[in-house]
């Protein structure tokens, strides 16, 4: 079913996106052929968005393959500027981290996705690159379960009609009841537990961030890299300094007058 668009509605423009988002962390290089192919574009109409995107800095040609320039990063930076939960989580993050030795992220839900809007790595390395602006599906992490925990039982049962649930490990998700009882399970307990979802021997724990009217707006998280993820050692260890954490990130939340997201 094709989704009906108001007469204001700009054709070209969606296009120019979609060439842009036709590049990603796994793909940051593409020829012309795989761009238009990914934007569902002819090969002359994905070239003509392509040059323009050169001549305004956005892209760069070298040979016959294109790449996104640093510039793209204005459209980032000036969304997450305008919104004061990043500036005000980042103390808590870094001493979150710097208390459990493991890297600490809050993100907000973007569709189906989850999308990071900060982040404190810690010093050991992990296979997934994670930096802000990263986007991962809801359903393969903890963040993802908390939020999607957040939303209303009409929300979340349109949300998942929508999901394409993809395995990514052997571990993750990809029944829609299984999802449904986990989700119910994170409401219950509040927070949620990935275990080897996203990535093997990747972790995550998460909790929900709530605004001044309790409506979850997003989720603190702890990525874990270890061998036990038992439920009692996340609970003794893992749970009571990320609860601590996100509530001192609410409170200093709720001083802010505008908009938090």
């Amino acid at each position: 079913m094709v989704e009906e668009r108001g007469e204001h509605f700009v054709k070209s423009f969606e296009r120019g996106l979609a060439v842009l988002r036709a590049f990603s962390a796994e793909q940051p290089e593409l020829t012309l052929t795989e761009v238009a192919e990914s934007a569902e574009l002819t090969r002359a109409g994905a070239r003509r968005f392509l040059l323009t995107l050169v001549d305004l800095g956005y892209v760069r040609m070298s040979g016959r393959r294109f790449a996104l320039t640093p510039r793209v990063m204005e459209f980032g930076y000036a969304f997450l500027s305008g919104r004061p939960l990043p500036t005000i989580a980042d103390p808590h993050l870094h001493q979150l981290a710097e208390d459990l030795r493991e890297s600490t992220s809050v993100a907000v839900l973007d569709g189906n996705d989850i999308y990071y809007v900060a982040r404190v790595p810690s010093s050991r390395l992990l296979s997934v690159a994670i930096t802000v602006g990263t986007r991962f599906p809801a359903h393969a992490t903890s963040m993802g379960k908390v939020l999607l925990a957040g939303l209303s039982e009409q929300d979340f049962s349109a949300r998942l009609e929508s999901m394409e649930l993809s395995a990514l490990t052997e571990r993750t998700i990809t029944s829609p009841k299984a999802l449904r009882a986990e989700i119910e399970q994170v409401r219950a307990r509040g927070w949620a537990l990935s275990d080897g979802e996203l990535e093997e021997g990747l972790h995550g724990v998460a909790a929900p961030l709530r605004d001044r009217s309790a409506h979850v707006i997003a989720a603190v998280n702890i990525s874990l890299q270890t061998h036990s993820t038992e439920e009692s050692m996340v609970r003794r260890d893992i749970v009571p300094p990320l609860l601590s954490a996100a509530s001192r990130i609410e409170a200093d939340l709720s001083l802010h007058p505008t908009q938090m997201w």
